[in-house]
């Protein structure tokens, strides 16, 4: 891929298919059209709810466009499940676990990816939701 397209994708990873569709969309419209690569891998293949490696995985390589992949999950087995894939090396090289707020951090990931920054400030960004108040 040339240097070009080279761009950071973002998995977001629920318990629930129609949460994680529903963050993705909800995070695009706010990237102002810009396209960026995100895909959800949320519930399990059956469309139950849980967590499916092979969902995660599935996102994470459509996803990669050779800048990494921040990853977002929203629960702790979901989190287990990512960090497993990683230890497994599972997930194209680059992939990042982002500790970052599920929705809040979504947007900010989505938002900074659609700029062209790279893996380093998408992470950042999402991490940094967790200082938004609401008061």
């Amino acid at each position: 891929m040339s240097e070009a397209n080279r761009q950071v994708g973002v998995v977001l990873v629920s318990h629930s298919r129609q949460v994680a569709e529903s963050v993705a969309h909800m995070a695009l419209g706010l990237a102002g059209g810009v396209a960026v690569p995100v895909a959800p891998a949320g519930g399990t293949g059956d469309g139950g709810l849980g967590t499916s490696s092979e969902l995660i995985t599935e996102a994470a390589h459509r996803v990669d466009r050779g800048a990494g992949v921040a990853v977002l999950a929203d629960l702790g087995s979901a989190v287990l499940t990512v960090r497993t894939l990683l230890a497994e090396d599972e997930l194209p090289p680059g992939t990042r676990l982002v500790d970052a707020p599920f929705v809040e951090g979504a947007v900010a990931a989505v938002v900074t990816a659609s700029t062209g920054a790279d893996l380093e400030a998408v992470a950042a960004a999402a991490t940094e939701a967790y200082g938004y108040r609401k008061l």
